[in-house]
């Protein structure tokens, strides 16, 4: 008997637009330059870019956008891995961080694009309290280490703040689970502090640590 050959994984990736206290947001910049950066530089075997798609910053209004994207990348075909990978700034932050998990719960500091400003409201009723959380199933310390080892500033997180990245996470995190996918949110700091050619190399690589350890 031979062998069933390399399984093929499709990566569908996310940025988000401008919000409140950030008028350039470095996601947008890098899914939007993303489909050229890979043509030019190339994937590992069995990796496919399928869409790069860049989300309005809003929680429960764009809700439905948010689904009709998930819905559109839901074939699965035999053989194929199908991974979502979800990119937010902190513009906090001074290195790149792997988020582990989800919470149910939508707290948000200011009103989100489309004005919406809950104040401990579970993401999902039906998943019970706030303090409910949804772990990613992409082996985050293995995924750690391969970025480590191509020399990028990279940690791991078990907090993805409470506002529409972790709103987005929850849900990415719950319709993977549901469809057999697999999801995984890095937050990435401002271009000011990691430049976006760094930025770049740093999005490709992981994605190529991902389809390494899937």
């Amino acid at each position: 008997m031979g062998s069933e050959g390399p399984k093929n994984i499709t990566f569908h990736v996310t940025g988000f637009k401008k919000f409140q206290g950030v008028t350039e947001n470095p996601t947008e910049a890098i899914v939007s330059s993303l489909n050229e950066y890979v043509s030019k530089n190339g994937l590992p075997t069995g990796v496919q870019l399928a869409s790069c798609t860049i989300l309005e910053t809003a929680g429960e209004g764009a809700r439905p956008a948010l689904y009709e994207l998930f819905e559109k990348g839901a074939s699965n075909p035999d053989n194929e891995s199908v991974v979502w990978v979800h990119l937010g700034v902190n513009s906090g932050a001074q290195k790149f961080a792997i988020e582990c998990q989800a919470f149910n719960e939508a707290t948000f500091r200011c009103p989100d694009e489309l004005g919406w400003q809950p104040q401990q409201v579970p993401i999902v009723p039906d998943d019970a309290e706030i303090s409910n959380t949804r772990q990613t199933t992409c082996s985050a310390d293995s995924i750690l280490s391969f970025l480590k080892k191509k020399g990028f500033n990279v940690m791991k997180s078990d907090d993805a703040g409470r506002f529409v990245c972790n709103y987005v996470y929850y849900h990415s995190l719950r319709f993977a689970e549901a469809r057999g996918h697999k999801s995984l949110f890095v937050h990435v700091p401002l271009f000011s502090k990691i430049d976006k050619e760094t930025q770049m190399c740093f999005v490709t690589s992981l994605l190529g640590a991902i389809a390494a350890t899937c």
